[in-house]
């Protein structure tokens, strides 16, 4: 719960997802313009899925989204790591710093993308097998670059170089697998069941428009923070790896989540 102490004291950490969500929307809002122009302003002319010129589109959609996302991540994980070493925290610190790693940024944006792209496109032809291989390899893309944003924040890698260094800091520091010792999903789903609930009773016995207004508001609210949270901790125990440990995150519990198997 470390993590949303240092949010609490830090709200203005905040700002970062809330810009990366409403970055990100106007970023599907534009593609889906885009392509609507593109046919037209007619539906059925969209193009069909499994073209080359759709899966170039979908190319070019994850590679911005991977950017948008890593963009606002690092501004918070370095407005994170100043905090940890009891400096001052702002917006604009956070978001010069990102700025000043944009090249590394746009260098694991294109990698990134280009790994989801060829996913995308395994997923798509190969029926059922394609999303069980899919499926698995998202897991493992996910645990295998737990610690890539901090890593291109401080480390000078390039894409495959912060890939590699991620995936040995989680085999050969603290094992294999990331164990559930601090689930921000569950959190998550607690979140939205507490929000969907009221929502759903003010939908229902007083207007409809306000208790789906509520609901969009909360989650988006809820998804902001854990978010938030979750690249504090990483930023935290990123930095007990390196042997900088952070007094909020006791080591030994940061230790317990990392088995060894």
């Amino acid at each position: 719960m470390n993590s949303f102490k240092v949010l609490k004291e830090n709200k203005q950490l905040i700002i970062f997802p809330i810009l990366s969500g409403l970055s990100l929307l106007m970023i599907v809002g534009s593609f889906v313009l885009i392509t609507l122009a593109g046919a037209g302003w007619d539906v059925s002319n969209v193009s069909k899925p499994n073209t080359f010129e759709n899966y170039v589109v979908i190319f070019l959609f994850y590679i911005i989204n991977y950017f948008v996302i890593v963009y606002f991540n690092t501004a918070l994980i370095h407005c994170s790591t100043l905090y940890f070493k009891g400096e001052e925290v702002t917006v604009r610190k956070g978001l010069d710093f990102s700025f000043s790693h944009i090249a590394a940024i746009f260098s694991w944006a294109l990698f990134a993308g280009t790994v989801g792209a060829i996913l995308k496109i395994v997923q798509d032809n190969l029926g059922s097998l394609g999303k069980i291989i899919t499926g698995i390899i998202g897991v493992v893309w996910s645990v295998a670059t737990f610690f890539v944003v901090p890593i291109i924040a401080y480390e000078n890698l390039g894409p495959i170089g912060a890939f590699k260094r991620s995936l040995q800091l989680m085999k050969e520091k603290w094992g294999e697998s990331l164990a559930a010792g601090f689930s921000f999903g569950l959190i998550q789903f607690a979140g939205i069941i507490l929000i969907a609930i009221p929502s759903f009773l003010i939908g229902a016995f007083i207007h409809p428009f306000i208790g789906i207004a509520i609901g969009v508001i909360g989650i988006s609210l809820l998804f902001a923070v854990i978010s938030a949270t979750q690249s504090i901790f990483i930023s935290a125990i990123y930095h007990n790896i390196n042997g900088d440990p952070v007094e909020l995150y006791n080591q030994q519990f940061i230790d317990n989540l990392f088995k060894k198997k």
